[in-house]
């Protein structure tokens, strides 16, 4: 059996229905056989006598190795994602990296542990450098929009909570705010500093990277310029030392986000927040740290340093995972330079957050992904012909009883053998469009395994109150026209197409059953076209 890869953009949608089709001939040709069988390379064999889920393996960017997951303690697995700065809208491109912690924690659940999820919102002391120079990013649109920098940063985190809301991501169980932590920043600070990892300069207190001797073991690089991204600072003992604390400055306008501390008035660094945070609301160790790969030379390896070296442990976090870019045209999307949509952009060209998560799924988190039109109107069309069967046939009392069903567990298996490798969400999808396209199955159980097993990817499958799919008047249309081919009254069927496509549907028959689509050209016109 061929498996297509689905992580390269271009003609998604077209793959998904290739491998949907492909999967159908399959099955068909082997309908007695009990489904113990093996895909692609990539895939796992599965027997349909096995009652347990595969061990879940996740990527630690730590070890740069693939792991079984093994939390070291007892309770829920802690998991820290780092958080927006909230200073402007957040783009397609930030809004990645939250679409994957979300996967790992529906699949950390799916796989039996309880979670405790931390994500913190930094609403102060994020620089225009990125590190230690500049201007405050919060301060600097303040003033520039004339507005207290509290109203900026309440604005910007309710716009990206919502947006998270949006794209089905699961809300944390804390929302941490740096500004509302700066007595355990400070603490933190302190502890740092009566173990000697703290030196004092004329603009605040440094930590001193030559002291740390894993310093950079994330990155693999050693402590150097590689670390840092600012200009070197004559005060400062080595390159890569970054700040703790920041003294507001003595001239020029006065700061509005800026706290008394043992040191004098300031503000605390960018690093020094997660390490405070992630251990006051998960332990001084925790299972999981998510980020953006543009984290791992410079915030989290700080982190790191800051968190074993003041609270005594090592390692602190056992396994750091870390997504990789969504870009455009083969560039990072990024607000510095110029290139910020939103998930608002989205919907004026008609493409959903449901269809945008969609189109996410279909490479692995730690794979680049360029976004294009052409490719999200393909997961957008996807994704519309698996809504519409699920919600066509999906039972009131949806159940597709585990343990009733061979197929049921082998597709099942199938499934999770692919989430459990490292998220696979590319090839868990394919597990999706496979039980779609499994015939020996009624709708109704088709439908309700999709249910399931979409739910676990956090993919929506009933329409969001403005979508577009179909109205009720074009569903019944579509299963009138259904009972016409069925009476053979090909006349009164082809009328009813007609009067479909008048309405602006398009209908396609496949192995499934026919699927409308919004917008788009019937496939036998496309062919003489």
């Amino acid at each position: 059996m061929r498996l297509l890869s689905l992580v390269d953009t271009g003609g998604l949608g077209q793959r998904f229905f290739e491998t949907a089709f492909t999967c159908a001939a399959w099955l068909s040709a082997r309908e007695a056989q009990a489904r113990a069988f093996t895909w692609s390379n990539r895939m796992t064999r599965i027997e349909t006598n096995r009652s347990e889920k595969p061990k879940l393996k996740l990527y630690n960017s730590l070890t740069r190795a693939l792991e079984t997951f093994e939390p070291s303690g007892p309770g829920p697995v802690g998991i820290y994602s780092c958080g927006p700065t909230v200073y402007a809208r957040q783009h397609l491109g930030n809004m990645r990296p939250y679409v994957f912690a979300d996967l790992l924690r529906r699949t950390l659940v799916s796989a039996g542990y309880a979670v405790r999820h931390v994500i913190n919102i930094t609403d102060v002391g994020h620089l225009t450098s990125d590190a230690d120079d500049g201007a405050d990013k919060v301060e600097l649109a303040a003033a520039r929009a004339h507005t207290p920098a509290q109203a900026i940063t309440e604005h910007f985190t309710s716009l990206f909570q919502a947006d998270l809301l949006r794209l089905g991501v699961l809300a944390p169980d804390v929302w941490a705010k740096a500004s509302e932590h700066v007595p355990q920043q400070i603490a933190m600070i302190e502890s740092l500093q009566a173990r000697g990892f703290v030196y004092r300069t004329s603009d605040g207190l440094y930590f001193d990277t030559s002291r740390a001797p894993h310093y950079g073991e994330l990155s693999g690089l050693r402590a150097c310029a590689a670390h840092s991204r600012v200009n070197e600072r004559a005060e400062k003992r080595n390159a890569a030392d970054f700040a703790l604390w920041k003294f507001s400055p003595v001239s020029g306008p006065k700061r509005q986000l800026e706290w008394p501390s043992p040191w004098g008035t300031g503000f605390p660094g960018w690093h020094i927040e997660c390490s405070a945070m992630a251990s006051h609301y998960l332990g001084a160790q925790f299972a999981i740290h998510t980020g953006g790969i543009d984290h791992v030379a410079v915030h989290h390896t700080n982190e790191i340093a800051q968190a074993e070296h003041a609270l005594g442990v090592r390692p602190w976090v056992q396994y750091w995972m870390h997504g990789a870019w969504l870009t455009m045209e083969g560039a990072k999307i990024a607000k510095s330079a110029g290139l910020a949509p939103n998930l608002d952009d989205l919907s004026a060209i008609e493409i959903t957050p449901a269809t945008f998560r969609y189109y996410l799924m279909t490479a692995h988190y730690r794979s680049a992904l360029d976004l294009s039109l052409e490719a999200l109107r393909a997961a957008d069309t996807a994704l519309q012909r698996l809504s519409q069967f699920v919600r066509q046939n999906l039972p009131q009392n949806a159940n597709a009883n585990a343990n009733a069903n061979p197929a049921h567990r082998a597709w099942r298996d199938q499934f999770y053998a692919a989430l459990y490798d490292d998220l696979d969400a590319p090839r868990a999808l394919a597990v999706l469009w496979c039980i779609l396209a499994d015939l020996s199955l009624a709708a109704s159980e088709r439908a309700a395994l999709l249910g399931e097993l979409g739910g676990v990817l956090g993919l929506v499958w009933r329409p969001e109150p403005t979508a577009r799919l179909a109205d009720p008047s074009a569903l019944r249309l579509l299963d009138e026209r259904e009972q016409a081919r069925r009476a053979r009254d090909f006349s009164r069927a082809d009328a009813l197409r007609a009067e479909l496509a008048a309405r602006g549907f398009a209908v396609e028959d496949g192995p499934t059953g026919p699927l409308l689509v919004r917008g788009a050209r019937p496939r036998s016109a496309v062919a003489k076209s």
